[in-house]
């Protein structure tokens, strides 16, 4: 595996590298940094050039030097590896925040992608509800830290959290690096996005999304209401995973990924 690091402003970002041909991009999301990919870069690296960023302040990454950044600001911060590896055109996919991310490359840079997937994310911004429940995880973290925030937050995010018990451990031991400032900051660069269904209107491109029958982090009804937006689009529902579908039902997710990637 080949691990390299591009500056953009005076961020460190780190990025995973392996395989050849079209490239794939896949973003992480919140709390989380670029291993939860693991299963799909060994199933992927035989048949594309697949690149895993950590986003900054995740991971390997340092964080962005500013006191509140954005979800452009993080598109920047593909774009600055897109042109350090010359490439022209690549599928995105992002999971859950890592979408929020792709949206807003999307709407940035629209002609550098030939497809996008949407993996338990959704282009809706918070409402009312939405707000007040991060608010209050923010309060959490700056009062209890990282570790007990994740403690009490990653188990949520399984459908049969007891079956994968020593995942769930491990997601909270190496996540648990991140700074509080940082964690809260992506909370608030969450809750200032914008709506984004536009861009899936706008945007004719062949659109992937993924969704967990049981994920109430982001609902699948909210999949399937924007499934209907673009030109192109493809949708599957996950009957035996929440909100980690990756790993929840791995050869499914993997299976998925791959038709839709032949099919472009």
């Amino acid at each position: 595996m080949s691990s390299k690091y591009v500056l953009y402003q005076d961020a460190s970002i780190h990025y995973t590298i392996r395989g050849k041909g079209i490239a794939i991009i896949l973003l992480h999301g919140f709390a989380s940094d670029g291993s939860i990919w693991d299963n799909q870069l060994s199933f992927l690296e035989e048949n594309y050039m697949v690149i895993i960023p950590d986003i900054p302040g995740s991971g390997k990454s340092t964080p962005l030097n500013k006191s509140t950044s954005t979800m452009n600001d993080y598109a920047s911060c593909i774009k600055a590896i897109i042109v350090a590896e010359k490439i022209e055109k690549f599928v995105l996919i992002g999971h859950s925040m890592g979408g929020y991310i792709a949206l807003s490359y999307l709407e940035k840079y629209p002609t550098d992608i030939i497809a996008l997937g949407l993996f338990h994310s959704t282009a809706y911004s918070d409402n009312e509800v939405k707000v007040n429940m991060r608010k209050k995880a923010m309060g959490f973290i700056s009062s209890n830290g990282v570790s007990a925030f994740l403690k009490t937050s990653i188990p949520g995010l399984f459908y049969k959290p007891t079956e994968n018990k020593l995942l769930i451990e491990k997601l909270i031991d190496r996540n648990s690096q991140i700074e509080k400032t940082t964690l809260i900051g992506y909370y608030q660069t969450i809750i200032d996005r914008p709506d984004t269904t536009h861009v899936l209107k706008d945007i004719a491109i062949p659109i992937l999304f993924i969704a967990g029958l049981h994920d109430n982090a982001t609902p699948c009804i909210h999949s399937i209401q924007q499934s209907i937006l673009p030109c192109f689009s493809v949708i599957h529902i996950l009957r035996d995973s929440s909100h980690m579908g990756m790993h929840e039902e791995t050869a499914k997710s993997n299976k998925i990924l791959s038709n839709f990637l032949r099919s472009i």
